[in-house]
C-alpha cells in the first residue's frame, strides 16, 4: 500500500487541476496573450504542482518513512536518504 493511499482522490483532484491549467497556458500562449497573464498562470501552476508534491512527501514520511523507522536498520536509513533526497530536489526546483 502506498503512503498516499488515504489521500489519492485529493490528489488526482489536484493533479486534474494542474493539468487543466497547463492546457490553458498552452492555449494562452498559442493565442498569444500577454507575457504578465501568461506568467501568471504559471505560478498557478507551480503552485498546484507544489502543493501535490507537499502533500506526497508528508504522507510519504508519515506512512513509509515511520514504518521504516520503526523496522530500524538499512531500510530506515534508506527511508530517511531518500526522504532526504527528495526534499533537497524540491527545494532545487
Amino acid at each position: 500500500m502506498t503512503g498516499y493511499a488515504n489521500t489519492k482522490k485529493d490528489l488526482l483532484k489536484r493533479l486534474r487541476r494542474a493539468e487543466g491549467q497547463v492546457r490553458g497556458i498552452h492555449r494562452m500562449v498559442e493565442e498569444d496573450t500577454y507575457c504578465i497573464d501568461v506568467l501568471t498562470q504559471v505560478s498557478a501552476a507551480t503552485k498546484a504542482l507544489e502543493t501535490v508534491a507537499l502533500s506526497l512527501l508528508n504522507d510519504h514520511l508519515m506512512h513509509c518513512v515511520a514504518e521504516a523507522t520503526a523496522e530500524g536498520g538499512t531500510v530506515a536509513e534508506e527511508k530517511l536518504q531518500e526522504a532526504s533526497a527528495a526534499i533537497a530536489r524540491l527545494v532545487r526546483s
